[in-house]
C-alpha cells in the first residue's frame, strides 16, 4: 500500500481529534505530506473519523490528483495543497471546527498574545477572511494569514487550520490553540486580557522550536 504511515497517522489522528473534542463527526480534516515522494495523504470526504481505515485514505499530488485510494479527498484538499507548496517546513496539516477556536473566528477576532502557548503559532493567531468552504479562495485566504511566519490561523466564520513539521506537533499546536482560544474568550468575558510583550512571544517561540523529544 503506497504511503502506508501516512494514511495510518492519519486515521490514527483523526480519531485523536474525535477523542480530544477538537471537531465532531465528519468535520474538519487532517492531512499527512511527504515531501520526498511529493504526495499527501488526507482524509475522505464525507466519512466519519471513527469509521476511517488505512486503505480508506486517498493519496493525491499538489496538483489535485488522486494518485491512489478509492474515496473522494476531503473538499478542503486545496487548503492543504497550498500550505505544502508554499511552507517548506509542513508535512501536516489539521484543520477544526473547535468550539473555542470557531467561537473566535465567527467574530472574525485575532488570538492576541495573553498567553505564552499562543507561540505555537506564532506573536498571535492571525483570522483568515472569509469564503466559501472548500473553495480556491478559501485556501488562498488562509495562506496569505498564515504567510511565512504562523504556524495557525483562523478561519473567519469557519474554524481553524494549523500546520506542523510533523503531525505529532500539527495536533498538539491545535490542541494548546483551542486551549488559548478558551482563554480568550473567557477573559473576554471578565475584561480585557493582559497580553505578553513581542519579544516575550519570540523568546518562548525560539524555545518551542526544540519542544519534545526531537
Amino acid at each position: 500500500m503506497l504511503m502506508r504511515e501516512e494514511r495510518e497517522l492519519v486515521a490514527i489522528y483523526g480519531r485523536k481529534l474525535i477523542e480530544a473534542g477538537l471537531t465532531t463527526g465528519t468535520g474538519g480534516n487532517i492531512s499527512v505530506f511527504n515531501r520526498s515522494k511529493g504526495l499527501l495523504a488526507i482524509k475522505p470526504s464525507g466519512i466519519d473519523y471513527m469509521d476511517i481505515r488505512p486503505e480508506d485514505v486517498p493519496v493525491m499530488d499538489l496538483d489535485g490528483n488522486r494518485v491512489e485510494g478509492e474515496l473522494k479527498p476531503s473538499s478542503e484538499y486545496e487548503m492543504h495543497a497550498i500550505v505544502y507548496r508554499n511552507r517548506e517546513d509542513a508535512n501536516a496539516v489539521v484543520h477544526t471546527h473547535s468550539t473555542f477556536s470557531t467561537t473566535i473566528a465567527c467574530l472574525n477576532l485575532e488570538i492576541p498574545s495573553l498567553h505564552y502557548l499562543v507561540a505555537f503559532a506564532g506573536e498571535k493567531v492571525p483570522c483568515a477572511q472569509y469564503a466559501t468552504y472548500g473553495t480556491k479562495e478559501l485556501a488562498e485566504n488562509a495562506m496569505q494569514a498564515l504567510g511565512t511566519k504562523y504556524n495557525a490561523t483562523l478561519l473567519a466564520n469557519h474554524g481553524l487550520l494549523v500546520l506542523g513539521r510533523d503531525v505529532r506537533m500539527a495536533f498538539a499546536t491545535t490542541e494548546q490553540i483551542e486551549f488559548c482560544a478558551e482563554l480568550f474568550y473567557r477573559t473576554r468575558c471578565a475584561g480585557e486580557p493582559v497580553l505578553l510583550p513581542q519579544d516575550e512571544m519570540a523568546r518562548v517561540a525560539e524555545r518551542f522550536k526544540t519542544y519534545g523529544q526531537g
